[in-house]
Order: C-alpha cells, then sequence, then structure tokens
C-alpha cells in the first residue's frame, strides 16, 4: 500500500534516480566516457527514452534485460521490448549472466 503523498513520492523517486544517475556518472568517468546525465518522468517510460535519444541524436540506444519469461513476461511487460519495437534508433539490450546452478558447476 502506498502511504507517500505525491509530493513525497516525487521526492523519493527523485533522489532514488540521482543515486541511479550518479553510480552511472561515476562509471562512465572511470572508464573515460562522455556522459550525458538525463532524467525525464513520462507516463510512457519508453516514449521516454525514444525521445531523449532522438533529441539528442543518439547513435543507439543501450538498455538491460531482465530476461523474465512466460506469464511474469506477458504481465509485467517490458520496457526495453517497447523500445525496441518502437524505435528507429538501433537499440542494443544486454543481459546480465545468470550465476551458474550447483548442476552446471558439478
Amino acid at each position: 500500500m502506498v502511504t507517500d503523498t505525491p509530493a513525497q513520492y516525487d521526492k523519493h523517486m527523485t533522489a532514488l534516480a540521482k543515486k541511479y544517475l550518479d553510480a552511472g556518472g561515476y562509471i562512465a568517468a572511470a572508464a573515460g566516457v562522455p556522459c550525458d546525465l538525463l532524467h525525464v518522468e513520462h507516463e510512457q517510460p519508453y516514449q521516454a527514452i525514444i525521445d531523449a535519444a532522438q533529441s539528442r541524436g543518439c547513435d543507439a540506444i543501450e538498455m538491460a534485460s531482465h530476461g523474465r519469461r512466460g506469464i511474469s513476461a506477458i504481465v509485467l511487460g517490458s520496457e526495453t521490448l517497447k523500445v525496441l519495437t518502437h524505435s528507429v534508433v538501433p537499440v542494443i539490450v544486454c543481459r546480465r549472466q545468470r550465476p551458474a546452478t550447483l548442476a552446471e558447476i558439478r
């Protein structure tokens, strides 16, 4: 149950976005890669991603994928899939390698 007021929620989400953006900026700086940080609020996150890439003249969009399967993929949807489907800018999808299972180790 959500107990925050809209103002509290906005403040919390802005702080969380800053935390993630700062981490990305730090990683880019450490790698010597130029990085533009942008926090956008939009009812449709996939559209905000596409709009930002197009307005900034990006060559590509890189996104992560959780690799959900089955009913959870259908129910939860995927912002990555929506960007892939609607973007004219090329999209690179990276998926973190899953930890090895005990059977794979043996």
